[in-house]
């Protein structure tokens, strides 16, 4: 009875600790965002200068103290579920959650298109593992009930999506759902759910909305936001693929040989595209897709596919950071360019339907798409429309990559995972 109970309380205090990290998480990232903009603010040249010696260091300081914190995080965990993998107590360390938080901090501070969401989902299932550790639980529930729970609190947390939490472990992190694991999964989303919403409030990431699409001839854009938002997403995914797998030529080799230099080189890269995006392509793009939707704002034409450039460039140098929130930035951008073509339907809802599409093609999880923007816009008029299109984007993504990109990334991971960590821009 008492060891229950003790585990019971284990259990309680890691979903809750995942809660408070995450909203603590998210705090910093916006002050490092802020802070960062503020010197933007001074000189829009300043990140010439200070963005590729930010990316320089970040590299050093993951490559000498926190090997396994690079990338969104994502492919880390679901590596970890693999029943034969060597690779758990690498990736779900608490030193490589220390480092997955500081150095995705130093990201944001820097200018990175990178998000916080991914590097939440690490860190809630590090917390998990670790508790279920502490508490000695069965082998069966911490082996995948408790790294997924705290995969999907992460989420939930993140966004303050609960629902979205449940589906993205269910479709995305295990791609099955296992009948003793669903109640685990459930009450760390519920625990961290509460413990954000008594901080932080019932709040819709993106706001509230009310945009709807008559059923008729405007479901056209469904249609071409759909097929847009896949095969574009398609192509990132793609890109990324082959750029973990290892580039040949003068190029990969360089990127192997010199990764330092590499990622400083693609902080320069990334402050020209800023330069040319007017300085809109920084951070995770949380501002600029929240000022699309509510048209409070007048961004760039060129916005999405410059956010998509500046989100494959930050990924592939090989600094931590998360990919949805700068993909869900840019499909808002994809969309408003879709919107102009169609002039008769609500400029808002051919942004959010963008936004799903999109996000569908880079995941290839169309549930998860469409239930976390509907979560995060709080529009349930929407429903028919995202679903629609978010499963037309999914089937157009696989004709460009046929295999999801954190799956392929895990499996790249868990394959050859000596020769994965030394690869700038991997997720290893």
């Amino acid at each position: 009875m008492i060891v229950r109970w003790k585990r019971r309380l284990v259990f309680l205090g890691g979903a809750i600790s995942v809660g408070l990290i995450a909203i603590l998480f998210a705090v910093v990232c916006e002050w490092a965002n802020t802070t960062f903009h503020k010197l933007l603010a001074v000189s829009p040249w300043l990140p010439l200068l200070i963005t590729p010696l930010g990316f320089a260091l970040i590299v050093f300081l993951t490559r000498r103290f926190f090997n396994g914190s690079q990338g969104s995080g994502i492919p880390q965990v679901i590596a970890s579920l693999d029943e034969h993998g060597d690779v758990r107590e690498k990736v779900l360390s608490l030193r490589v959650t220390f480092g997955k938080i500081a150095l995705t901090v130093m990201g944001f501070l820097f200018g990175a298109s990178v998000g916080r969401e991914g590097p939440t989902v690490q860190i809630g299932a590090s917390i998990m593992h670790s508790m279920g550790k502490l508490a000695r639980f069965p082998r069966s529930d911490m082996e995948k009930g408790l790294i997924l729970a705290g995969a999907a609190a992460g989420v939930a947390a993140a966004f303050n999506t609960p629902l979205a939490g449940i589906v993205f472990a269910i479709e995305e992190m295990s791609r099955s759902f296992e009948e003793h694991n669903s109640s685990t999964i459930l009450m760390t989303v519920i625990i961290a759910g509460i413990t954000s919403l008594a901080l932080l409030g019932n709040y819709a990431y993106f706001g509230r909305t009310s945009e709807s699409l008559a059923f008729g001839s405007d479901w056209s854009v469904v249609i071409l936001c759909g097929i847009a938002g896949g095969l574009m997403g398609g192509v990132f995914s793609r890109m990324l693929i082959e750029v973990n797998k290892g580039l040949a030529g003068r190029l990969g080799g360089w990127m192997r040989a010199k990764p330092i230099k590499f990622a400083a080189a693609c902080g320069l890269l990334l402050a020209l595209i800023g330069l040319a995006s007017q300085g809109n392509t920084y951070g995770s793009g949380y501002n600029e897709a929240k000022s699309l939707i509510d048209g409070t704002s007048v961004l760039p034409e060129s916005f999405g596919l410059l956010k998509m450039a500046a989100t494959v460039i930050s990924y592939v140098s090989g600094i931590p950071g998360g990919i949805m929130a700068p993909t869900l930035s840019a499909g808002a951008g994809l969309g408003y360019n879709i919107a102009q073509i169609f002039t008769s339907v609500p400029t808002g809802a051919a942004i959010i339907l963008g936004m799903v599409a999109y996000f569908a093609g880079v995941t290839q999880a169309p549930i998860t798409a469409f239930v976390i923007v509907m979560e995060m816009t709080a529009n349930h008029e929407m429903i028919l429309p995202l679903m629609a299109a978010a499963f037309i984007a999914k089937l157009c993504s696989r004709l460009i990559c046929p295999t999801p990109l954190f799956h392929t990334m895990a499996k790249n991971f868990i394959a050859t995972p000596a020769q994965q960590q030394g690869k700038p821009g991997d997720d290893s």
